[in-house]
């Protein structure tokens, strides 16, 4: 069963693999649902046809790490929120994470950083901030530079806003394309999408459904997607906090940040087994 699982990681992460490439090529990949994939190096390419090699700003980055979950034995989940911050939202996560001493992954849109800075200034002690871009673009419509534009300019605001210099990157819409493949290269990010998401339009209006649907699917190294920010509909996952957060330690897990996730892996970053 274990060999079967491995063969069936490795053939995903082939397929996906390949759509990553074909994105750096011909300007789009989408990775909208993710699936039960883990860390993997890419090999970066520029060029309508991919066949020269990326020569990236900073020595050694030849290669750009993509993850959507991590492989380890241990018992971690990461809890990571896009889109903020916004005042509401956002305050109603921190304050419920705050209660339940639960750390999570922020992946902040800059523009909003900026504009609602004191809703997180002082407040993501223990916390990790991501980027998500300056003005949630999709970065798969975008050339080099503006990617890099936006990605620097939501950098700075975040850093500014947090106190913390992001490193993580998750692109609007799980989208990447070739522009965003080169800048997240040039700029040292490592790219981290998902392996399971809140599906609050599921569940329209039942908060506990959501939490034990997560709960039920969640395995050792799963980066688990909501959002604090959105249509009233996801209210629902933000609801559901207390009795996912709950309802996942009662069942052993521990809550860490995707950076702490990472560093738990089972064997080096990119390794297939």
């Amino acid at each position: 069963m274990g060999d079967e699982r491995a063969r069936a990681t490795r053939r995903t992460f082939l397929r996906r693999g390949g759509l990553l490439m074909a994105g750096a090529g011909l300007g789009a990949a989408g990775f909208a649902e993710a699936a039960d994939v883990t860390d993997r190096k890419l090999p970066i390419r520029a060029g309508a046809a991919g066949a020269t090699r990326l020569q990236p700003s900073r020595p050694g980055r030849g290669e750009l790490l993509v993850t959507w979950a991590v492989e380890t034995d241990r018992k971690l989940v990461a809890l990571t929120f896009d889109d903020g911050p916004r005042p509401e939202w956002t305050t109603l996560v921190l304050d419920t994470l705050e209660r339940h001493r639960a750390p999570a992954t922020f992946f902040m849109v800059g523009q909003r950083a900026q504009r609602h800075a004191p809703v997180v200034r002082g407040r993501m002690n223990g916390h990790e901030v991501g980027n998500h871009t300056w003005a949630h673009r999709d970065l798969a419509r975008t050339d080099p530079a503006e990617a890099r534009t936006e990605l620097r300019r939501a950098h700075d605001a975040i850093q500014e806003a947090t106190g913390q210099g992001p490193s993580l990157l998750r692109p609007p819409y799980g989208h990447l394309g070739g522009g965003a493949v080169l800048a997240a290269a040039e700029l040292g990010y490592h790219l981290v999408f998902w392996s399971q998401q809140m599906l609050e339009k599921h569940f329209h209006d039942d908060p506990g459904a959501q939490a034990r649907e997560v709960v039920a699917k969640t395995q050792p190294g799963t980066i688990l997607l909501a959002h604090d920010v959105g249509k009233p509909e996801r209210l629902v996952g933000i609801r559901a906090l207390p009795e996912l957060i709950e309802g996942l330690r009662g069942r052993g897990y521990e809550f860490v940040t995707v950076s702490e996730l990472m560093r738990a892996r089972r064997g080096p970053p990119g390794s297939t087994e």
